[in-house]
């Protein structure tokens, strides 16, 4: 049968395919992931381009990992290697393009690397300048991506 004979088939016959609309029209509901893994992510990847070495796009997930990995008691000497984590990545890659999209970062074509925008580095701001937990170890975290930034710019000298 040909392409021609085919349609001519399907419309004598009256053939129909019915699709249930309302399973396209869902809304973009929060999951678990949304209300508690993201928002963190959000905020490391903010501090990360709030800092004077700004991290590319390309590595950006290694980095969340690492930086959680040596700033988080929890995660140091563990058996599941976050700096590695793939599932991490996949949620880096969405934190980066929900602050894109909500204009809190950008990344310029022919840098690569993440910029700031005003709103973002208020976003920050505000995160750090409370007094509780979260800015303490928002600056743990901070404090451990210099220290990589630092450690690769040694390992770079040494080559």
């Amino acid at each position: 049968m040909n392409f021609d004979t085919f349609f001519e088939n399907i419309a004598q016959s009256g053939a129909e395919i019915r699709v249930d609309s309302s399973s396209y029209n869902k809304p973009n509901l929060l999951n678990n992931e949304a209300l508690f893994q993201l928002p963190l992510i959000c905020l490391i990847v903010l501090l990360m381009a709030k800092d004077k070495r700004k991290p590319k796009v390309s590595e950006i997930g290694q980095l969340v990992g690492e930086s959680l990995e040596t700033s988080m008691p929890g995660f140091k000497g563990s058996a599941q290697h976050i700096g590695w984590s793939a599932n991490l990545r996949v949620r880096t890659v969405k934190a980066v393009s929900f602050l894109e999209y909500s204009n809190l970062i950008e990344i310029p074509n022919n840098k690569g690397r993440l910029k700031i925008t005003p709103l973002g580095k208020k976003v920050v701001d505000k995160a750090l300048n409370q007094e509780d937990i979260l800015t303490y170890n928002l600056a743990e975290i901070a404090k451990a991506y210099r220290n990589l930034c630092v450690s690769k710019q040694l390992d770079m000298e040494l080559e």
